[in-house]
């Protein structure tokens, strides 16, 4: 990338007074997904166009991220000490207030790609400016809205170099954008590329290295440092865990693994930390579950149950708090190097990562290096480490103390500088190449207290890399070997298409992001596998729905691309096989209650035999028999709430659950639940429940109130409910 003259300012009325002395009034301001928003320069470019109409803004971005707002007086109570300890400080976004207002001035407009999930149901502005767009395409559609200023935050450099940033949790688009942007430049378009300093990031390594000099202007003043926003461990439900432990199953050992954030991807760590450390545990669950003894086949043919000897390797674009948990518990450690042919030798055993004088002839005899050294040969053995300094290599010769050897490894004298000049391992590795992250305080934490050769093995890059094969195919595909792709849908039909981003009347719920590339990837891969999770039922406004259903009409993933699904009740294996035995399959893994339903639909419209039947070992697919299931094995620790910790406390826990009950209750049974409110009214609160109210602030309330001894009586009937 071309370098520029770089203004470094501490002031952000500057800069934006500086983006409209280049660009104009004209503004498409191009800002990464999640952590990636430069907050404070956003706020003001909004506000400015804010208070001057002529100004045309035009924000494309994805996942503006907000703090919890309250629905109800309940929920404020819950709700405020919460956002008080883990978003106090956090910088919000103005044009995100007035979006969810309905209030966006007509001279600015709001795009997004992808969004928090069911985030923008309820905002005809979100809904209407929606843009469509895979992860890998979104830089390309931002070129062609008009993008013209594209800033993010960035880290400095650890140790001072004012030559340097990182990018940390942001080069997914961010890296091709700097490129796209600076090859516009070129063709006369007034455009600018804009950071700002934040020092609470991690200092990640990678691609998201950069020089300064790739941008026109940085903010940096200490008093634009804010601190990340936190998205707390989600609770694991009984479902979720039951999902996790098939798809753990599914994992092959010396592979690799891609799945993403929520309560899903801990589930499944959670089964693959028990598979790795108490694998007797684990196996008594599977067999427990019958998981072993009908997949037993199928495990045995895609993935295993023992513990992780070679480990896996991650190839995520969303890099999340679960990959760190396998990394501290010892199941991602295998490492890949940015060269096929290392790459290959390693995949086939003929090489390891420990270095021997024999590797010198293995690198020439599968044409790695070539018998005479070059200089880019003695820069492949510097850069892996299989020889160490304090070796030179220059006119063609190599060097070592004021001393010239010739480059030919057939010479005895050269043979021996190198051998004598061999390092240990293999340099340059890494565990896991991530496009962006966001998570708790305590993954933010885990990654700024690793020391620098540790953070090395978690190299951010671009989604370009991550998310497909296409431009360095080889190399790819020898380190995503037995690819495990792992993502989340609402639902499936029967015919097996997914349903993941919206629904059948266009309403946008979350947007595709990466999901088909990594559907594509699974089935570009010679040994890759996509595993689709999707939970069998929802419940919406009190009434339970099955999430598998006989046709819909949304797609995400068409049904040519299906492979495995799996819901609670069990595995789906779709790739290759027939209509009618898809149905089959997914009918087995279908919650029992709609069962017949689906069965009736899909005779009568001539997709299965008149006469088939579904199985009587799948006839028994009910929640009551998972809690029984899992009930021993919970006993002992296993298939936890929070399985990687929680930032709530367990008051807090207690209280959300039972608040989401009440609500769930006036949905389904809104008579039958205000009786049982009134009833409160005239009954003491048991002592249990006394701490549970002060921290509602409803210990005490005022006699004469009967707002407060509502929601007092509100409270305990919720707490009761849910014992």
């Amino acid at each position: 990338m071309a370098a520029t003259q770089t203004k470094f300012v501490n002031d952000v009325e500057a800069c934006i007074d500086r983006i409209f002395e280049t660009v104009g009034k004209k503004i498409v301001f191009g800002i990464p997904l999640a952590l990636g928003k430069p907050n404070h320069i956003a706020n003001a470019l909004y506000l400015r166009a804010k208070q001057d109409p002529d100004i045309d803004l035009t924000i494309i971005t994805a996942l503006s991220l907000e703090k919890p707002a309250p629905s109800s007086n309940l929920e404020a109570r819950l709700l405020g000490p919460i956002v008080k300890r883990i978003w106090d400080g956090f910088v919000e976004f103005e044009y995100m207030k007035d979006l969810r207002k309905n209030q966006l001035p007509p001279n600015v407009t709001v795009s997004e790609f992808f969004t928090k999930a069911g985030g923008y149901m309820n905002s005809p502005h979100a809904q209407q400016n929606y843009i469509s767009s895979n992860y890998t395409h979104a830089v390309r559609d931002l070129i062609d809205n008009g993008l013209n200023v594209i800033a993010n935050l960035i880290a400095p450099h650890p140790g001072g170099d004012t030559r340097l940033v990182s990018m940390s949790c942001n080069p997914d688009l961010t890296v091709e954008g700097f490129e796209k942007v600076m090859a516009e430049r070129k063709k006369g378009r007034k455009c600018m590329i804009i950071g700002q300093m934040n020092s609470n990031l991690p200092y990640m390594y990678g691609d998201a290295v950069m020089k300064t000099d790739i941008y026109d202007m940085i903010l940096d003043d200490p008093k634009y440092d804010f601190p990340l926003f936190s998205v707390p461990k989600a609770s694991v439900a009984p479902a979720d865990h039951m999902i996790g432990l098939s798809v753990s199953s599914l994992i092959r050992d010396n592979g690799s693994l891609q799945i993403g954030i929520g309560s899903l991807g801990d589930a499944i760590a959670a089964s693959m930390v028990m598979r790795h450390k108490n694998n007797e545990a684990y196996q008594k669950a599977l067999a427990a579950c019958n998981i072993s003894g009908r997949y037993n086949g199928l495990i045995q043919k895609i993935g295993g149950t023992g513990p992780f000897k070679k480990g896996l390797y991650g190839a995520t674009e969303m890099l999340v708090d679960v990959f760190i948990q396998l990394y501290k518990n010892g199941i991602l450690k295998r490492k890949v190097y940015d060269h096929a042919g290392i790459q290959e030798l390693l995949n086939n055993r003929v090489i390891t990562e420990t270095i021997t004088p024999e590797m010198l002839d293995l690198f020439v005899d599968h044409h790695i290096i070539h018998e005479r050294l070059t200089q880019a040969d003695f820069g492949t053995l510097m850069k892996f480490g299989v020889i160490t300094g304090p070796l030179g290599f220059r006119d063609g010769r190599i060097s070592w103390n004021g001393d010239s050897f010739s480059p030919d490894l057939r010479d005895e004298k050269t043979r021996e500088l190198l051998n004598n000049h061999l390092g240990d391992h293999l340099q340059e590795g890494v565990v896991c190449h991530g496009s962006f992250f966001i998570g708790p305080k305590d993954f933010y934490d885990s990654l700024n207290n690793m020391p620098e050769s540790e953070r090395k093995l978690f190299s951010m890059t671009g989604v370009d890399y991550v998310n497909q094969l296409y431009g360095d195919e080889k190399l790819k595909s020898l380190q995503r070997r037995h690819g495990r792709f792992v993502n989340a849908g609402m639902m499936v039909t029967l015919l097996g298409a997914v349903v993941s981003d919206g629904l059948e009347n266009g309403n946008i719920v979350s947007g595709v992001g990466g999901q088909y590339n990594f559907v594509s990837m699974a089935h570009a891969l010679e040994d890759g596998r996509l595993i689709m999770m999707v939970r069998s039922t929802k419940k919406s406004g009190g009434k339970l729905s099955s999430n598998i259903v006989f046709n819909y009409g949304h797609t995400t993933i068409p049904r040519h691309l299906r492979d495995f699904v799996v819901t609670e009740y069990g595995i789906a294996d779709l790739r290759g096989k027939c209509d009618k035995d898809v149905i089959a399959a997914l009918l087995n893994v279908a919650d029992s209650r709609f069962q017949d339903q689906l069965l009736d639909q899909a005779k009568n419209s001539g997709k299965l035999p008149a006469d088939y039947e579904i199985p009587e070992a799948f006839r028994q697919n009910t929640p009551e028999r998972l809690q029984k299931l899992m009930a021993p094995l919970k006993a002992e620790g296993y298939f936890k709430d929070f399985p990687f910790g929680t930032d709530f406390t367990h008051e807090e826990i207690t209280l959300a659950r039972a608040l989401k009950g009440l609500k769930d209750n006036v949905a389904s049974c809104r008579y039958r639940t205000v009786a049982g409110i009134v009833r409160q009214f005239f009954t003491k609160p048991p002592t249990a429940i006394l701490p549970l109210l002060r921290r509602m602030k409803l210990d005490l309330p005022q006699c004469n109130c009967i707002r407060e001894r509502a929601l007092r009586a509100a409270v305990v009937y919720a707490l009761r409910q849910s014992s």
